[in-house]
């Protein structure tokens, strides 16, 4: 229990319900329009004083200091570019303005609520603190309580970010609007409110905030992060409240500047189901309001249009049908509707579709293949698709192609598409020409892909190094270290790219993850809400290369695609592609459970059209980060340990070394763990990622490149035997000036002299 008293209640100011702007009264008005029977409006109730550690009304109209008006004394400092408001808050710059409040606010705390109002400004950068409540070390966070509006979370932790404890509602707070957020803490379950609902829980929370410190907090902050390189806030807050135990969702409720008759009103005046006059395709049906109302939705013909959204459109000649959506917006007891009138256009023919199927038709790279192309078999609209080749021995009916020898000619043939639809069927025809295969030359070089890390601002785009001829270790930067290739989609940041040679040798894939954290910060919502594509370029020369492709590949569970890479399987005649992305739970769409990372991996003859994704490495806890590289008929795939070292894990953050004769397999052998740690006699890395595995161009040596994230960034590592799994770290090397997660690929002395030509 705390050890502090509960003081007794002071003076009390008019409760939030009273005092809103013009958004609430604008909510009022549509409660009063939408709802169908409303009574006398009812007296707001007042928020709870009971355990009150500090409040801070933040009603001041001038000064320095805040006033603790829990009749505790704790009063607090503002400074920076702060200005009061009067009864409407203290506004926050966003350059340094912030409110400091004294130490030690959660010594002797087992239990906790922490509550505030706040309107973020659009332009808020990140990343952020809300508050933070706890030490800080030289410049990070060591030891907290803290709310963000990324992904809105609030997470606890006894060191830095690497020992958080979060819960999330798995989106980032709307802003230029009040919101009221609350988090309580008790029994190891933490609760996280917005405007009184709950939208985040989380069980198994092993650190109380009297923990922090050992009770002792020099850094306890209402408008700035315990991490100084953060932004700080820009907005307003008011009302600010620390309580010694964990409100009630009742008394959590009582908190909030909204009544639940507008919550309703505002989640019903707020859908919007875009042109619903000529509806050929599904409706996004949302079950939740952005005020945490329940949505459930009625149909006046469920067999056009479903409960859930799905439409079924009318038989061809059947004519138009309309159907009448309701929707009921509940919170508690309270509850009104609001109705959409959906038209739903007629299918069209059978002869329409077959036409738009065929015309859908692409077969890529068709004027210069290079390698096996992608014919599918079903198309547009249910379609099936038959091929005819008209050279069966170049190029089959199901895609695989065998190139003429080096210097015979290109083979120019056609590829007949027959595209049907019961009986009516359509023939599309493509013309296809396949290049001979490139004269083979030794490597004599290797070039080296790679971003410079998130403490840049351009540090996540793609760089280039160039080997000095088949020194492995020792490079030279391209394009005056600058960047070569930079992201124009997604988060407009690339990381982790990945080049690999197509096993004829003339034609080069790069893929990369779209994640950008300069300016950003926020982890824990790039694993939650992060991006389900990756990046692609191609070249034939690594100097010239395609427009970029933002390809999505994974499913709807995933909340992240990370590192990907790839392997040509001879098996299949495909490329493997593997990534990490932690899957969450199909019925829960918002990403707001506990999960963990996996490798999920497809196949691709083009990088353009995927397989479905399965799942590759699983051991139950993160791993991310594979590579892979075969010798002889055996693949060995280097994958990071995602867990923090720990007796039970204490080759967490460290690389573990599989093996095995099939590259799908889920089931690899064991080789070898914790590789790269520093051992007596064998100097390593602290804590390493991103490996990327080459052999040497000129002997049986291996390299392995290992990301010392935190530190120094690529660490080189040699072996001589593949197979035992032991790496040294090298003893003489000149890598570039930052990098971070990238590949190295061996080159002919024409293609590394060609970079360097190119790039200076």
């Amino acid at each position: 229990m705390p050890s502090h008293p509960s003081p007794a209640a002071p003076a009390r100011r008019a409760p939030a319900l009273l005092r809103r702007g013009t958004c609430g009264a604008t909510l009022a008005a549509l409660a009063l329009t939408l709802l169908a029977a409303p009574g006398p409006a009812a007296a707001a109730p007042e928020a709870p004083d009971d355990g009150l550690v500090v409040e801070y009304e933040l009603d001041e109209t001038g000064g320095t200091t805040v006033a603790d008006t829990s009749g505790n004394g704790r009063h607090g400092t503002v400074s920076g570019d702060a200005t009061w408001l009067g009864g409407d808050g203290l506004a926050l710059g966003g350059v340094n303005g912030h409110v400091r409040l004294p130490n030690d606010v959660l010594r002797g705390l087992s239990d906790i609520t922490v509550s505030t109002e706040v309107r973020i400004d659009r332009d808020q950068p990140g990343p952020y603190f809300i508050w933070g409540l706890g030490n800080t070390t030289d410049w990070y966070g060591d030891g907290y309580l803290f709310t963000t509006g990324n992904s809105y979370r609030t997470s606890i932790a006894t060191g830095n970010w690497s020992t958080e404890q979060t819960v999330s509602a798995g989106r980032d707070l709307a802003r230029e609007t009040w919101k009221t957020l609350t988090y309580t803490l008790s029994d190891g379950t933490a609760v996280l409110y917005e405007d009184g609902v709950e939208v985040g829980r989380q069980s198994g929370i092993t650190i109380t905030p009297g923990m922090i410190g050992g009770g002792r907090t020099t850094a306890n902050y209402l408008g700035r992060s315990n991490y100084t390189p953060d932004k700080h806030l820009k907005g307003q807050v008011r009302d600010f409240r620390i309580y010694d135990r964990a409100l009630s969702s009742d008394e959590v409720r009582r908190l909030g500047p909204l009544s639940d008759e507008e919550r309703v009103a505002g989640d019903l005046a707020a859908l919007d189901l875009g042109n619903t006059s000529a509806v050929t395709g599904n409706l996004g049906l949302p079950a939740t309001g952005a005020n945490g109302t329940r949505l459930t939705w009625a149909s006046s013909d469920p067999a056009v249009v479903s409960t859930t959204g799905a439409v079924t459109r009318p038989r061809h000649g059947a004519g138009d049908a309309t159907v009448t959506l309701t929707v009921t917006s509940t919170i508690g007891t309270t509850s009104s509707s609001r109705s959409f009138t959906v038209r739903v256009l007629q299918n069209i023919s059978d002869e329409q579709k077959v036409r738009e199927a065929a015309a859908d038709l692409v077969v890529w790279d068709a004027a210069a293949v290079r390698g096996n192309l992608t014919l599918p078999t079903t198309g547009l609209h249910g379609t099936s698709i038959r091929w005819e080749s008209g050279d069966p021995g170049v190029v089959t009916t199901t895609g695989e192609v065998r190139r003429p020898a080096a210097g015979r000619e290109r083979v120019r043939l056609n590829l007949h598409a027959f595209v049907s639809l019961g009986k009516t069927k359509v023939k599309r025809t493509f013309r296809v020409t396949v290049l001979p295969l490139p004269k083979q030359e030794p490597m004599e070089g290797y070039a080296f892909a790679y971003f410079a890390g998130e403490g840049y601002a351009d540090g996540e785009q793609v760089y280039f190094a160039a080997s000095r001829g088949n020194d492995a270790l020792h490079w030279d930067e391209l394009n005056g270290g600058e960047p070569v290739l930079r992201s124009t989609f997604g988060d407009q940041g690339v990381r982790d790219p990945f080049i690999i040679r197509s096993p004829e040798g003339d034609k080069f894939y790069l893929i990369a993850t779209d994640l950008k954290i300069h300016g950003n910060g926020n982890w824990d919502a790039a694993q939650r809400t992060g991006s389900k594509h990756i990046e692609v370029w191609e070249s034939t020369d690594l100097v010239n290369w395609s427009e970029q492709r933002h390809v999505r590949v994974a499913p709807d569970t995933a909340g992240n695609t990370w590192a990907p890479e790839a392997y040509y399987d001879d098996r299949i005649g495909a490329y493997v592609v593997f990534w990490a992305s932690k899957l969450y739970a199909a019925d829960d769409p918002n990403h707001t459970g506990n999960t963990h990372n996996r490798m999920v991996y497809v196949t691709t003859r083009d990088f353009r059209t995927f397989s479905e994704p399965k799942v590759w490495i699983d051991p139950g806890y993160s791993v991310i980060d594979s590579t892979v590289i075969k010798h002889g008929d055996t693949y060995h795939r280097i994958t990071k340990d995602e867990r923090s070292a720990a007796p039970d894990a204490p080759c967490g953050k460290f690389l573990v070394q599989e093996k095995s004769t099939d590259l799908l397999d889920t089931s690899w052998d064991f080789v070898s763990e914790c590789i790269g740690k520093s051992v007596p006699g064998n100097p390593g890395v602290r804590q390493g990622e991103g490996p990327t595995v080459f052999k040497s161009n000129t002997e049986d040596k291996w390299y392995l490149f290992i990301d010392e994230f935190g530190g120094r960034g690529y660490v080189p590592f040699e072996t001589t035997d593949l197979d035992s799994g032991t790496w040294t770290l090298a003893s003489d090397y000149q890598l570039p000036s930052r990098p971070r997660h990238g590949t190295v690929v061996p080159v002919t002395k024409a293609e590394l002299e060609r970079l360097r030509a190119a790039l200076g």
